[in-house]
């Protein structure tokens, strides 16, 4: 190879050449490179520098993927409250869960949503309540409980080895002024036809209890198309006020605060890669789903591809029975 001392390297910029672009760079327009004239330059100067500014592109370049951290996947498990609190608007009553049939039942929901090897487990319980009797429910001093906390989160974060965390936050509903409004302002049918698709959806979850399963209802009660359907009341209380006085806005404004700060205690909680179950009142569950899904580095998982497989046959047998 002729020496290349003393050679003067023009770039001819703009000029397409019929070289490979170098792969993994971003898309340039590929300089043309030539001697001048007249210089005898050896004409493997021009392979020589296109490798040489190659080699430093490649080094300043990103590697794609490399830094990226591995998403959260959040399973929101809306529930119903198993102790029978009474504390909603509409209640479901429920037989004693710690009978031997029910407690078959939780443990087949335990072990469906296993498969998701959870690290975090968050339930509808403040951060203080949950780090002051998951202990006790460790080492077994902690009484029996009907809750769902307990049959459904302490257990599973038992079971898996999860982190156990609290993350409600209780705030007011005022659902009064709505109601004194519409029956003011002749809004009342409005209101009584809403709350009439709200009775209908509780008998049949009702129903369920009564003749299925803890799984079956868990399934019925996460499905994306009812949780949609669930969440169009808040809408039509929307529709309850007037000029500045605005009950039904009040009430939207104070139940979508209260998830909100719920999702932000998910969220503040969570590590990359974590896979986080959240057991959650089912009125609760499409604002979490909805936080979550719209969070970056969050993905949503649905919590009935890992209750359906595993459930089946003790439906069967539970209504059968």
């Amino acid at each position: 190879m002729g020496s290349a001392k003393g050679c003067a390297v023009t770039l001819i910029v703009g000029q397409a050449q019929a070289r490979p672009m170098p792969v993994g760079l971003p898309k340039l327009h590929w300089c043309g490179v030539r001697p001048p004239p007249n210089r005898g330059c050896h004409k493997g100067v021009s392979d020589m520098l296109i490798q040489a500014i190659s080699a430093l592109l490649l080094a300043a370049a990103p590697v794609s993927g490399a830094s990226a951290p591995k998403p959260v996947e959040v399973m929101i498990v809306g529930g119903f409250h198993m102790s029978n609190p009474g504390r909603d608007l509409h209640n479901v009553a429920v037989d004693d869960v710690l009978a031997p049939r029910r407690q078959a039942e939780i443990a087949t929901v335990n072990a469906g949503l296993a498969r998701f090897h959870p690290t975090v487990v968050a339930a509808e319980w403040d951060a203080e309540t949950v780090a002051k009797r998951y202990p006790a429910y460790l080492e077994g001093s902690l009484k029996p409980s009907r809750n769902e906390v307990v049959q459904l989160g302490f257990r599973l974060a038992k079971t898996s080895g999860a982190r156990m965390i609290g993350v409600d936050v209780e705030t007011d509903f005022p659902y009064e002024p709505v109601q004194a409004y519409a029956k003011a302002h002749g809004q009342t049918a409005l209101l009584d036809g809403a709350e009439a698709l709200v009775v209908k959806k509780v008998a049949e979850e009702q129903r369920l209890v009564d003749h299925g399963s803890v799984g079956a209802v868990l399934r019925y009660l996460n499905d994306p198309a009812r949780l949609r359907d669930d969440n169009a009341w808040y809408r039509t209380v929307l529709q309850i006020g007037g000029g500045a006085d605005q009950p039904g806005a009040a009430l939207l404004t104070a139940w979508y605060g209260r998830n909100f700060q719920i999702c932000a205690n998910l969220v503040q909680a969570a590590k990359p890669g974590d896979h986080m179950v959240v057991f959650y009142g089912s009125g609760h569950a499409f604002l979490l789903r909805q936080c979550i899904q719209e969070t970056p580095g969050f993905v949503l998982v649905e919590p009935n591809t890992y209750l359906s497989k595993a459930l089946r046959r003790s439906d069967t047998k539970s209504t059968a029975g």
